[in-house]
């Protein structure tokens, strides 16, 4: 018997080192600012701006501080000609378009770009005595780190002869930005940190379901890539991988006033004219206010005790088996309009799912009155209606206001 063992091995490539941030945003209605229709970004902060809030705040910025060092793998020599042999930052400051999706939604688009990048250089050893006549000792050609390489310009931090920490904003669409060495600078050379700041564009909320939506966008480090550090600095991460959650938090709540779920339909100044004059009612008709708080869109539809044609509830006399039919149209408030963007004055409701309108907020809705308007029409009157006899017509009508979101 011959027996044969196989050894079987698979070598594959080492992972790049990557680091992951959550990006994430909330959508809640709030009562105190209405007209208030945005995500707010609830990212922790760190990095520059945390060291330094009232820079930020100045220039409204947020910043982010990522797991990330780099470098030198060779001595930047003094008076170099080719910026990547320095102090280099070419970002991804253009807007990405990222898409972020919902188990049953469809799906968003947010944009984001990097606006601007810092870090904490650190020399080997102190900066010689280069200086301005002012006793500052320059490292870097046109000034301290603070005075970012052009296109860019910078924010003020600290430092000494050994080290700078500062923040570069980078204008929309810039190319790399760099700043030249006054002299040799030797290995070990090293970016402390790696901070970030930048621009966020969510959608529109109303436009968006309940739920949370995710994506994720990945920049890649390193020479040519979206964070390009020239060919001097190496960092210790190859991908940075961005993961946008943006939770939305939608409000939909209708509130009665007491009693208001039983209708009485009544013509206009009472049955007076009826029980004197025998005069038969134009109508009868009942309107029952009701105040709606909303922050997306919505359904509403029927549900009958009496179902009748057309898709219309009916209500009953329990004695002669006669019934009528009932018609039921709802008045919104301002800032909820039909999906066409206009305003909804006595629109019909039906019964069924399929036969329910749409509505939708212009801004968020917070308990703003609205009216349900029920009424028994005018051709319905002879057939209710007769001289000396009495009839009571009953039945129930649910109201439901379903939402989209």
């Amino acid at each position: 018997m011959l027996i044969m063992v196989f050894i079987l091995a698979a070598f594959l490539p080492c992972s790049a080192a990557a680091v992951s941030q959550e990006i994430r945003a909330v959508f809640k209605p709030d009562p105190a600012n209405p007209q208030f229709n945005a995500f707010e970004n609830r990212t922790p902060l760190s990095g520059f701006c945390l060291d330094n809030p009232a820079q930020c705040r100045a220039d409204k910025l947020f910043s982010l501080r990522l797991p990330i060092q780099s470098f030198s793998n060779a001595t930047i020599e003094g008076q170099h000609l080719n910026e990547r042999m320095g102090a280099m930052f070419n970002i991804p400051s253009q807007w990405q378009s990222i898409t972020v999706t919902h188990p049953t939604a469809p799906p968003q688009e947010v944009k984001f770009r990097v606006a601007g990048m810092g870090v904490a250089y650190k020399l080997p050893k102190p900066a010689p005595e280069l200086t301005d006549g002012l006793g500052h000792n320059y490292v870097w050609q046109g000034g301290i780190w603070a005075y970012a390489g052009p296109p860019c310009t910078g924010l003020l931090g600290a430092g000494n002869d050994i080290g700078f920490n500062s923040f570069w904003r980078h204008p929309l669409g810039t190319g790399s930005c760099a700043k030249r060495a006054m002299f040799d600078i030797p290995q070990p050379f090293k970016y402390e940190t790696f901070d970030i700041t930048y621009e966020l564009v969510t959608p529109n909320p109303l436009q968006m379901v309940s739920g949370q939506y995710r994506g994720q966008h990945v920049f890649r480090v390193g020479p040519g890539q979206d964070f390009d550090l020239g060919d001097v600095m190496v960092a210790n991460a190859e991908v940075i991988a961005l993961d946008f959650l943006l939770d939305v938090e939608h409000e939909l709540k209708v509130e009665i006033p007491p009693g208001g779920s039983v209708v009485s339909l009544v013509p206009a100044g009472g049955w007076q004219g009826w029980l004197q004059t025998g005069r038969k009612p134009v109508r009868l008709f009942r309107d029952q206010t009701f105040n709606i708080s909303a922050s997306s869109r919505f359904k509403m539809q029927l549900e009958c005790e009496i179902s009748g044609a057309f898709y219309d509830c009916m209500i009953q006399d329990p004695v002669s088996k006669k019934s009528v039919e009932l018609q039921v149209s709802v008045s919104l408030p301002n800032g909820l309009t039909d999906l066409a963007g206009q305003p909804v004055k006595r629109q019909r409701l039906r019964a069924g799912a399929a036969n329910a309108p749409q509505f939708q907020p212009g801004f968020y809705v917070d308990r703003a009155p609205g009216i349900l308007h029920f009424e028994i029409a005018q051709s319905q009157m002879e057939f209710m209606l007769e001289p000396g006899v009495a009839s009571s017509y009953r039945g129930s009508v649910t109201v439901i206001w379903d939402s989209d979101m």
